[in-house]
């Protein structure tokens, strides 16, 4: 499970502006602000930037780009990393929610990102766990587990992975609640860390922790070219998100 929110990109002016700057060739530059209203008519359609996708359109910070610019940014783009510097400067925001596995994939990408994360260190004792905060789409329960002959519902032994993963929650939830207990008494630093590293250690790789997250246009190209065919989902709706920002086509090099 992955969850992408509150979208903003920002810097097309001064990417535009740096990117002409080798030539000296600004007066070429044909691109504007967006200032079109929320809602789209038919008398303002026409001047809709063609790069914005819905969500987008009317926010601050939308540039319309025009045909000259287009044009230089695709062919810069084409060039590779050594020329499309410019695409560094576009700058994207948003609130991403994922699980715990995905973010150790995610870490891999060092430079050009920034990422401040809902803390388990500070706050895992904040409230109390649910299914809700886990992914858990993949997880098979009782019929999954007969229908693919994975398990024998007979078998004394017999666990389903949602019932697993039940078990672990409830488990957590039994140790929040003797770490509540005592810091309720006061009952002393050590008591305190010793029901916290049950939690933290007990805590699943499919825990979703949600970071606000800052990266650039470059980044999201090498993610698109590396991950769009990955076998985890959240890759893949990563890069299907990727293909809604304006001007996706200088990330993807696919012309929408």
């Amino acid at each position: 499970m992955i969850k992408l929110e509150n979208t903003e990109v920002v810097g097309w002016e001064h990417a535009i502006r740096g990117m002409r700057n080798p030539m000296n060739s600004w007066e070429k530059s044909d691109s504007y602000p967006c200032t079109i209203l929320n809602e789209i008519t038919e008398e303002n359609r026409k001047y809709r930037c063609s790069g914005c996708k819905n969500e987008f359109v009317g926010k601050p910070n939308c540039m319309v780009i025009g045909q000259n610019d287009h044009d230089l940014m695709m062919r810069l783009r084409n060039s590779g990393t050594d020329h499309r510097k410019f695409m560094r400067m576009i700058a994207v925001y948003l609130d991403i929610t994922a699980p715990l596995y995905w973010w150790k994939e995610f870490d891999t990408y060092k430079v050009g990102t920034v990422a401040n994360s809902c803390s388990t260190m500070h706050k895992i004792s904040a409230k109390e766990f649910t299914l809700e905060d886990f992914s858990h789409e993949h997880l098979d329960d009782e019929f999954e587990c007969v229908k693919n002959h994975a398990a024998d519902p007979y078998d004394g032994d017999f666990k389903t992975s949602i019932g697993i993963l039940l078990d672990t929650i409830e488990g957590l939830n039994w140790w929040r609640s003797q770490y509540l207990h005592q810091k309720e008494i006061n009952a002393g630093t050590e008591r305190l860390k010793w029901c916290w590293w049950q939690m933290i250690q007990l805590l699943p790789s499919s825990y979703n922790q949600r970071r606000t997250v800052m990266l650039n246009y470059e980044v999201l190209a090498n993610i698109y070219k590396s991950r769009r065919n990955h076998k985890l989902d959240e890759w893949v709706d990563l890069c299907k998100w990727i293909e809604t920002l304006p001007y996706s086509e200088l990330i993807t090099g696919i012309k929408n």
